[in-house]
């Protein structure tokens, strides 16, 4: 599959934008060129972000305040189901930190493995990633790893591709929340009988994006209690994590 062959009518994509400015609009249209389907989600938008998407053929998911990330995925994927002919959901960050393009490579992985949860792993080697991010990513690496046994590249990307039958199974339990959600819809696809992939993408990182509302402690405390919290149940059930 080339990377400018459209996609299957069966592939949906959400992207959840809070405030993301112009750069919203670089995503949407790069998923209108190999997708129907394409769902916007405004959390609660102050800047008129999303109002400049309401020329283009997308379909548009208004939350009235902000609520968060996991709020706003929640709201994308249950549109998205409305579809009887939506079989996967991917999901990307409304900053341009995911490429569009690379979407036909990582849907051609999910679709070959007969996955159920498909993560992008970033590099976060590279000279353009600050310390801290590095830091940060590989002590969340570790601490995942130690819970459950494997090793997971980047825990933390938001460039994903999840099937219906995990999100038919999940979703029902789930009330979201801010960035925590993601790590939660892991913990899931991991402890679950789901089958699991994750595939490289590049890694883009803008040294102070604006676009980013990643609150570095309060937001980092909420992943790792979650985390804590379903490797607790885990354990307490017996399960794998």
């Amino acid at each position: 599959m080339s990377d400018t062959e459209k996609l299957p009518s069966r592939v949906a994509a959400i992207i959840s934008c809070y405030n993301a400015g112009p750069r919203v609009i670089g995503v949407a249209e790069g998923l209108l060129e190999i997708l129907d389907r394409v769902i916007v989600v405004d959390d609660g938008t102050t800047d008129g972000s999303v109002d400049s998407l309401r020329s283009l053929p997308v379909d548009i998911v208004s939350i009235p305040t902000n609520l968060g990330k996991g709020h706003a995925l929640l709201a994308g994927f249950k549109r998205a189901l409305e579809d009887p002919a939506v079989e996967c959901v991917a999901c990307l960050d409304a900053d341009g930190q995911h490429d569009p393009k690379e979407l036909p490579r990582l849907y051609k992985a999910f679709a070959e493995q007969n996955a159920d949860f498909l993560i992008g792993a970033r590099e976060f080697g590279g000279e353009q990633v600050p310390l801290r991010s590095r830091i940060g990513n590989e002590a969340t690496v570790r601490a995942v790893s130690w819970l459950i046994g494997t090793r997971i590249p980047d825990t933390q990307s938001g460039y994903r591709i999840l099937s219906k039958r995990f999100l038919d199974e999940i979703i029902p339990g789930m009330s979201g929340g801010r960035y925590e959600t993601e790590m939660e819809l892991l913990g899931h696809a991991i402890r679950g009988d789901f089958t699991f992939v994750s595939e490289p993408i590049k890694t883009v990182y803008e040294k102070g994006n604006a676009s980013s509302h990643f609150r570095k402690i309060r937001d980092s405390w909420q992943i790792y209690r979650a985390l804590v919290r379903d490797a607790w149940r885990a354990r307490k059930e017996h399960r794998k994590f």
